[in-house]
């Protein structure tokens, strides 16, 4: 694949990012404070909007296959199209650890401000840089170290100023709670990109768009049926048409906050992971925390939420630790010659 095709796909997948990771956080807590209370079905939500990929993928099979017709060799070349057994049952274990980030993050959510969450998801970020040092040997300058620092440190701040921005009725305990699920689910999260880029790397086939989008279709089925589970033993199913007619901004509203929730999440996971494809799982965080700003602003603005001083400072961490990334990266690719070789041959450079 051509370098100026990738720059476009890494444009398009932060744009798909930006959308839907700008407003889906913003729906889902909107969801919670307008009357909603289904954990599961909120769950269920970031990964229920799937068949929106079976579009473009029956359209990227069909060019694939008007091409395989014009070829010389046509045997095969379609069969390259689909994934093979190993990249299915890798996208199934990580369909399973994406649903139960699902739930955490969904009980996470339901306890505390949207403006908080997006600062706690953060540290994501250092997570996802130890894992992929460990799973996909991803090479730190100083530029990408300082930033996890200041990333961490940032959230470290967040967390001492305690329960200041505690929801009016909800205890402390759930707000704790709600806190500690938010920090297990950025975990897991950090864990799962460099899992996923590790699963381009040895999936033992070539890795193109089509088969990323194939590989979030598997995905988001698999944790959407981990979290349909969830949902039929709770019972959610028979309270959804209750809970919108008891909403308090009305039966069909609540219909379109779901609905656009579950489009919105989507949008955002699709650009995750097409950062990965073309970048890196390290460069996807990255992105991840650049709209902490963005969530955190909405959040003030559309939810009323409170904006203490605690708050800006870690979102100034935040934006100072990603200008510190980027600064690294931009000065890298104009000195190549001080790039040590080992990095040099990585084939995951964010840029490239």
């Amino acid at each position: 694949m051509g370098a100026s095709v990738k720059r476009a796909q890494l444009v398009l997948n932060i744009i798909l990012l930006f959308i839907g990771g700008g407003g889906s956080p913003l729906l889902t807590r909107l969801y919670f404070v307008r009357g909603g209370n289904r954990v599961w079905f909120s769950s269920w939500l970031q990964t229920a909007g799937f068949p929106i990929l079976l579009l473009p993928i029956a359209i990227s099979y069909f060019s694939h296959r008007r091409a395989s017709q014009n070829s010389s060799s046509p045997d095969g070349h379609v069969n390259k199209f689909f994934m093979n057994y190993r990249l299915f049952f890798a996208s199934v274990i990580i369909g399973v650890l994406t649903g139960l980030d699902d739930f955490l993050m969904a009980n996470g959510m339901e306890r505390i401000p949207v403006s908080t969450s997006a600062l706690i998801s953060a540290t994501q970020l250092a997570f996802t840089a130890g894992f992929a040092f460990l799973l996909v040997r991803q090479k730190f300058t100083s530029y990408s170290v300082n930033a996890l620092v200041l990333l961490t440190i940032g959230a470290a701040v967040l967390a001492m100023h305690g329960k200041s921005d505690k929801p009016e009725n909800e205890s402390t305990g759930q707000y704790i709670l709600g806190f500690a699920m938010m920090i297990g689910a950025a975990a897991l999260y950090g864990f799962i990109m460099p899992f996923l880029e590790l699963t381009y790397a040895k999936g033992g086939q070539e890795i193109t768009y089509a088969l990323v989008m194939q590989i979030q279709m598997v995905i988001c089925l698999i944790a959407t049926g981990f979290s349909t589970i969830g949902m039929l033993v709770n019972n959610d199913f028979q309270a959804i048409p209750r809970e919108a007619r008891n909403y308090t901004l009305g039966e069909t509203k609540y219909y379109m906050v779901v609905i656009w929730s579950a489009i919105g999440w989507q949008f955002s996971f699709l650009g995750v992971i097409g950062i990965v494809f073309c970048a890196s799982s390290l460069l996807s965080g990255i992105m991840v925390t650049l709209l902490i700003p963005v969530t955190q602003i909405f959040g003030v603005i559309f939810l009323r939420e409170k904006f203490q001083a605690e708050k800006g400072v870690a979102l100034a961490l935040s934006i100072w630790g990603f200008v510190s990334y980027f600064y690294g990266e931009i000065k890298a690719l104009k000195n190549p010659k001080n790039i040590p070789e080992t990095e040099m041959s990585q084939p995951s450079n964010p840029l490239v």
